[in-house]
C-alpha cells in the first residue's frame, strides 16, 4: 500500500476509535471524524464509503493485532482460562467504552455485525486447528464455532455493561466456565 494512503486511513482509524469512545457512531458526523484526523473530506471517501465502514476497518486492524490469530491456542490447566482468553478479554476491557457504543441500543449494525463476523472467525479456526474433538456431540464446525462465538460475544456484552466491570481476569474466568473447561478451543467438529 501506498505510504500515504497507509498513513491517511491509520489516522482515520485513530480518529473514528476516539470519537467512537466518547459517543455512538450515530452521533459522530464524517466532518468530526476529518477534522480530528487532519485530512479532507475526498481523502476520507477515498478510502471509505462511510463512518459505520471505517469504525468496522479500524476495529478489524485492532482485534487482528490483540488475537495473533496465527498463534495457537495453549491450555496448559484446563481448570483455569488460558492467556490468549485472558487477552482477548484485557482487550475489551481496555477498549470497554469503544465497544459499549458499539454493541449498545444505538451502535451500527454493520459495525457489530463486522465484530461479531471476525469472532466467528477467529473461534473456528481455534477449533480448526485444536487437538481435542468435541466430545459430548458431534456437531458441525460452523454450528460449534457460531454457538461458541456468540456466548464469548455475550459475556463480553454483559460483562462490559456492568458499572463497574469486574477485572478482566474475573470475566475470563466466567467465559471459561460457561465454555466448560477446554471446549472453547476444543472442537476440532466435523464439516
Amino acid at each position: 500500500m501506498d505510504p500515504r494512503a497507509a498513513h491517511t486511513q491509520s489516522v482515520l482509524h485513530a480518529a473514528v476509535l476516539e470519537l467512537a469512545a466518547e459517543r455512538p457512531i450515530t452521533d459522530i458526523t464524517v466532518i468530526d471524524i476529518i477534522s480530528l484526523a487532519g485530512v479532507n473530506r475526498s481523502s476520507f471517501y477515498q478510502h471509505f464509503v462511510s463512518r459505520e465502514e471505517l469504525l468496522a476497518a479500524a476495529l478489524e486492524q485492532i482485534e487482528i493485532e490483540m488475537a495473533h490469530a496465527d498463534e495457537p491456542v495453549v491450555i496448559t490447566d484446563a481448570t483455569q482460562p488460558p492467556a490468549e482468553l485472558v487477552r482477548f478479554m484485557r482487550h475489551f476491557a481496555a477498549n470497554a467504552a469503544l465497544y459499549r457504543g458499539v454493541f449498545g441500543p444505538r451502535g451500527s449494525a454493520l459495525v457489530t455485525a463486522r465484530v461479531r463476523a471476525r469472532m466467528l472467525g477467529f473461534v473456528r479456526a481455534g477449533m480448526q486447528i485444536s487437538p481435542e474433538p468435541i466430545t459430548q456431540a458431534e456437531l458441525p464446525l460452523d454450528i460449534a464455532a457460531a454457538g461458541t462465538s456468540g456466548a464469548l460475544l455475550g459475556v463480553v456484552e454483559a460483562w462490559i455493561a456492568q458499572d463497574p466491570f469486574p477485572a478482566p481476569e474475573v470475566a475470563a474466568g466466567w467465559m471459561w466456565q460457561i465454555l466448560g473447561p477446554g471446549r472453547m478451543w476444543g472442537a476440532a467438529a466435523t464439516s
